[in-house]
């Protein structure tokens, strides 16, 4: 009976044109990659925004850290953890100017723990429409009430804190830069509206971390507004290279979650390879911000204007997660393969993750692409979307 109810909506899905594969692929350098029959691609679809995943120092660091084994085998509060996630914690804490800092096992998994811990009933969450799914899910476990706000919108969101009746702690949710539209949170009105409502603002950093703010430290940073966030969520699998998260904020707040956030007490600690190469690129961005910075917005920058010129619909934006806008999601699965066939790998999103029409390529760069690898998939990006149209025309 399941099998068949399963079978069932699956056909749905594939009608839809929404089937989901599972590929294998391997990182040949930080921007090319090949797949199991040995077709290399240039990728504009990874989240390595600074290039940091075949940087020597980081790579080095793996190697190095190796030599304490491949796996931690138990939690940290009952077997503890190498000591390179302490450093890493601590210069995490440092880095996004807050107090302290904990580290765990996915981004996913960090916004789960957070809100399942601290939001509890009588408490309502305020969440902007476009946040991400693990923020969507960590407000569903938390079993509290949660009020939607329409994307950024600063006056919708004031007029649901003025009138949502509230017993317990409010909470303001926003991703710090939202991960398919590129765009970044009005902080300063959500700080203004925090204070004025005693609310609590969580900010998801995941996609704004090394890639935005002087320091590249994330949305704070880049509104000089450090120390106005209560709670900051991060990654270390995008722009530091590496695998996990972890969660910023005052010590209070950390040391509640070391003892309450279910995610991070039963699950077992990453291995000192994975903390090790997040720390050694931590310390890279730290030391030399404007050289990766720098190449990524010079990158990001080329991208934008060279794709508008090849007649694509691009989002406006500064980070360099650069949407470009198919619409139906049938196109734009047509686009990616045609792209594959070319080489260049980039992402086509399709509902559910984005609204029914709104299908579109997720072109994504980092700091380590040259000039010429952005001008050549431009161009091919260009080609293949004129032709996709002439076809329609003349069918």
């Amino acid at each position: 009976m399941l099998t068949e109810r399963l079978e069932k909506e699956l056909k749905e899905v594939y009608a839809k044109g929404l089937r989901r594969t599972v590929d294998g692929l391997r990182f040949k350098t930080a921007v090319r990659a090949e797949d199991g029959s040995g077709m290399e691609y240039l990728v504009f679809a990874s989240n390595n925004y600074l290039g940091l995943t075949h940087e020597p120092e980081v790579m080095q660091a793996a190697r190095d850290a190796v030599c304490w084994g491949t796996g931690s085998t138990g939690s940290r509060l009952t077997t503890g953890a190498a000591f390179a996630t302490g450093e890493l914690e601590r210069e995490l804490a440092e880095f996004k100017h807050a107090e302290k800092a904990l580290v765990f096992n996915t981004g996913y998994m960090t916004n789960l723990g957070v809100l399942y811990a601290l939001v509890k009933p009588g408490d309502v969450v305020f969440s902007d429409e476009l946040n991400h799914a693990s923020i969507i899910d960590g407000c569903r476990i938390a079993r509290a009430k949660v009020v939607v706000y329409r994307h950024n919108d600063m006056q919708h969101l004031e007029e649901l804190l003025k009138t949502t009746p509230v017993t317990g702690v409010r909470f303001i949710v926003t991703d710090g830069v939202f991960s398919m539209d590129g765009d970044i949170a009005n902080l300063p009105q959500l700080v203004e509206l925090k204070e004025k409502y005693n609310a609590c603002l969580i900010v998801d950093d995941a996609h704004a971390a090394g890639v935005i703010g002087s320091d590249g430290s994330g949305t704070a940073a880049y509104y000089n507004l450090q120390g106005k966030v209560d709670v900051q969520i991060g990654t270390l699998s995008k722009a530091l290279a590496a695998e996990g998260g972890y969660v910023a904020a005052n010590s209070v707040i950390i040391e509640y979650l070391i003892n309450k956030a279910r995610p991070f007490i039963f699950s077992t600690a990453m291995p000192d390879m994975v903390t090790a190469a997040a720390l050694a690129a931590l310390r890279l961005l730290k030391a030399q911000p404007q050289k990766y910075l720098g190449r990524l917005k010079e990158n990001t920058l080329l991208m934008r204007r060279l794709l508008k010129e090849e007649g694509l619909d691009v989002i406006d934006g500064v980070t360099p997660i650069v949407p470009v806008l198919i619409g139906s999601t049938r196109q734009t699965m047509q686009v990616m393969a045609a792209l594959m066939d070319e080489g260049i790998m980039v992402s086509g999103i399709r509902p559910p993750t984005v609204p029914e029409g709104t299908s579109r390529l997720r072109v994504t760069v980092t700091a380590a692409h040259t000039a010429e690898e952005i001008e050549f998939a431009a161009h091919i990006m260009g080609k293949i979307w004129r032709q996709l149209n002439e076809n329609v025309k003349e069918g």
